[in-house]
């Protein structure tokens, strides 16, 4: 049975940090490209950070590089997100997804995928 499970979402302080996780069991996880995405009230959810399987290729979208840092762990099919410094546009539920690669686009990434997770909310006061 394909399951995420997303965690370590919570409410924080601009400026803050905070250090998400996605754990995928019935996925053949290191075979994949995974990516984070985010989706705030009344938007499309947007692709941020994505890793290819080996951790060697790498993408951010521009409003969070220097911010956040995506990793992998394939030995436990977790993928992370660690997010420093964050401000109250980070404000949304945040998603992982899994693509075949290679990374093209966002428009493209992760958009055939269906198995998605509950999200974990990530809040930022001002």
């Amino acid at each position: 049975q394909v399951q995420l499970v997303e965690s370590g979402g919570g409410l924080v302080q601009a400026g803050g940090s905070l250090r998400l996780s996605c754990t995928a069991s019935g996925f053949d996880f290191v075979n994949y490209m995974w990516g984070w995405f985010r989706q705030a009230p009344g938007k499309e959810r947007e692709g941020i950070a994505c890793i290819s399987w080996t951790g060697g290729s790498i993408f951010y979208v521009d409003s969070v590089k220097g911010r956040f840092t995506i990793s992998r762990d394939n030995a436990k099919n977790t993928l992370y997100l660690q997010m420093n410094n964050l401000k109250p546009e980070d404000t949304a539920k945040y998603y992982c997804a899994a693509d075949t690669g290679p990374f093209t686009d966002w428009s493209t990434f992760a958009s055939d995928f269906s198995d998605w997770g509950q999200g974990t909310q990530v809040t930022v006061s001002s």
